[in-house]
């Protein structure tokens, strides 16, 4: 990895989804701008924030795709992520931090 890049495999599909009503929400509808969360698996020499096994949250319209041992995965900036979830925080924080 270079620089500020962060490669990251992300969870799950853009399939159907369930609301907390249990209504089922098909793929194809319609919704506003939605994030993503994606588990990290490598980061570059001048990222700061994130480490890897962090999971983070990012828009998945900026994104570049790669397709590594025939797994595909995301290739994001440091910059374009909106949070991170870390394990590695103090005992009694969220673990999230924006």
């Amino acid at each position: 990895m270079l620089h500020d890049r962060v490669l990251v495999s992300v969870d799950g599909d853009g399939g159907e989804r369930k609301s907390g009503g249990g209504i089922v929400i098909p793929a194809t509808a319609s919704v506003g701008k939605r994030l993503a969360w994606a588990e990290v698996v490598a980061v570059g020499q001048h990222v700061r924030q994130v480490k890897v096994g962090d999971r983070v949250l990012f828009d998945p319209e900026d994104r570049a795709e790669v397709e590594l041992q025939s797994r595909n995965y995301v290739l994001l900036r440091e910059r374009d992520l909106h949070a991170v979830a870390a394990q590695r925080v103090e005992t009694g924080n969220t673990g999230l931090y924006l």
